[in-house]
Parts: structure tokens; C-alpha cells; sequence
């Protein structure tokens, strides 16, 4: 059975009695669990035992017109998916546990986090650093594991880790889709009919450009362009960006050059917020 650690005293008790020479591993998330999250339970279990998930629905993450407020939070069903999976602890801490009133410390990386998402959500990646920094405290994991799906949250969370020298492992679990190709995400549920039906086409976006760039196109407008293409004709489907770039440091890109690059798409649907990407090597796709 899943212990269920609902403070931070509770996890510091617990990760104080594990025997030395434990490898922890860690899967934080905002709970409303797919099968997206629980690959990267699996990928933990693979690498290290025990393995933590921490739920936390991260208020210092949204802004003040996101879906806070009504963001999923299905619990039941989470622990019992958590404890299906053979998932060792849960840390299930409050908002008040994790942020004293008078919190006036915060984590802020300044390049990898500016573009893409970072300009469309102006602070999020300072809650989302803020928050991994307290959690990697906390549990004091040697393993970590995050989604590929938020391609520059794994790469802002790899840079801190770099330059604080924070001694965990980050690993990337790779996108997991359903059928018709769409990113599974928690938001997902937002969708109405006709959008979950317009929503495969970001991930078609994607895949027109790293065809042309398997055929041959290095040019990084021009693959843009081929994915702003097939959405130009999904009236339901508002990109907010898509775009070729670095695929460590997101640093804008001319030409695709043998480091590859990270083809990335952000679109709303009604009210619904999506985000897409596929890692491209210097032959093909290397994470769709």
C-alpha cells in the first residue's frame, strides 16, 4: 500500500528512516494522473527504489487568469492508481505546508526560461523552479523524472539543477499520445467535442515539419511556416507559438544544424491551453 505523507514533517521522518545507500526516486506532479504520469512512475521503478510522487496543485505557477481555481484535482482515483502501480509514498502537502504566509524567497532562471512559454506565462517558470527546488529539499531524491511534454520546463529545471549544483539525475520520459496522436495532458478534459476533435492537428504540425526536416529542410522559418500551415485551416485551433529551437538552450535557430533542434507548439482551443513538441536529431525525429 501507497503511504500517504501529507506534511512536510511526515516526509522528513519517513526519507530520515530509509536505510543509506537507498536510491530515491522522484516523480513530481499536479495530480489528475494518465498514463502519461505513470510512465514515468514506471521509468522511476526502473531506476530506483523507493520511489516518491508528490501531488501539489503549485499556486505559484499560475497566472492570475489561469485555470487555478478549477484545475482537476481527482484524488481517489490518483491514490489509487498510485498504489496499483506499486508507487512506494505519496506527498500530499497543503499550500500553507509548502509556502509560509510571509514566503518572500524565489527561484528565477534567466535564459532558458524567456521564450516559448515563459513569454506567454510571465512568472510561471519561477513557480515552477520554486517549487522543484523545495520538493528536490524535501524528498532529497537521486533520481528525478519529468515529462517530455513540457519540454522547457525539463530543460529550465536541468539548467538549475546545473548551476545550483543540486545532486539529483534528471531524467525525460518520453510523450505519451493517444491514438489520434494528441499529447495526453490533465487539461485534456477541458476540451469540448469539437475542439478534443481539432486537437490532433498540433501534433500533424509537428509531424509535417520533421518530415521536411527528414527530407532534407534545415531551415528553421520554413519548417515553421509548413507546421503553421496545417492549422492555419483548424478555425477552433489559436496558435500562440510554434517554433524551431535550441534543444538545450532554446535559443532562436536560422538553420537546423547537427545538434538538431526542439520543434514547439503552443495552440488554444476555446479555453483550453495545449502545448506539443517533437525533438529532432540531425537525421530525423528523436522524440515525437
Amino acid at each position: 500500500m501507497t503511504l500517504i505523507l501529507q506534511d512536510k514533517t511526515a516526509l522528513r521522518q519517513w526519507r530520515e528512516a530509509l536505510p543509506a545507500g537507498r536510491r530515491v526516486g522522484f516523480v513530481p506532479t499536479m495530480g489528475a494522473l494518465h498514463a502519461g504520469h505513470m510512465s514515468l512512475v514506471t521509468l522511476a521503478q526502473q531506476e530506483a527504489d523507493p520511489v516518491v510522487v508528490s501531488i501539489f496543485v503549485n499556486p505559484l505557477q499560475f497566472g492570475p487568469n489561469e485555470d487555478l481555481a478549477r484545475y482537476p484535482r481527482p484524488l481517489d482515483a490518483d491514490i489509487a492508481k498510485l498504489e496499483a502501480a506499486g508507487v512506494t509514498a505519496l506527498f500530499l502537502p497543503s499550500v500553507p505546508d509548502m509556502y509560509p504566509p510571509d514566503a518572500s524567497t524565489f527561484v528565477e532562471e534567466s535564459m532558458v526560461s524567456g521564450p516559448l512559454c515563459g513569454a506567454e506565462r510571465p512568472g510561471h517558470f519561477r513557480g515552477v523552479l520554486t517549487v522543484v527546488l523545495k520538493l528536490l529539499q524535501l524528498v532529497r531524491p537521486q533520481l528525478a523524472v519529468f515529462g517530455q511534454k513540457d519540454a522547457q520546463q525539463c530543460a529550465v529545471i536541468e539548467r538549475m539543477v546545473r548551476d545550483l549544483d543540486i545532486p539529483v539525475t534528471i531524467r525525460r520520459g518520453p510523450i505519451v499520445r493517444e491514438a489520434d496522436g494528441l499529447a495526453l495532458s490533465s487539461r485534456n478534459v477541458y476540451l469540448s467535442p469539437a475542439d478534443r476533435a481539432a486537437a490532433p492537428l498540433i501534433y500533424q504540425s509537428l509531424k509535417a515539419a520533421a518530415a521536411a526536416h527528414a527530407a532534407g529542410e534545415r531551415d528553421a522559418a520554413a519548417l515553421a511556416r509548413i507546421g503553421l500551415d496545417v492549422l492555419a485551416g483548424a478555425e477552433r485551433i489559436e496558435p500562440q507559438y510554434w517554433e524551431a529551437r535550441h534543444p538545450e538552450s532554446l535559443a532562436p535557430l536560422v538553420e537546423i544544424g547537427p545538434e538538431g533542434a526542439l520543434l514547439a507548439v503552443a495552440a488554444r482551443l476555446g479555453q483550453t491551453r495545449l502545448i506539443d513538441n517533437v525533438l529532432l536529431t540531425s537525421g530525423a525525429a528523436a522524440a515525437a
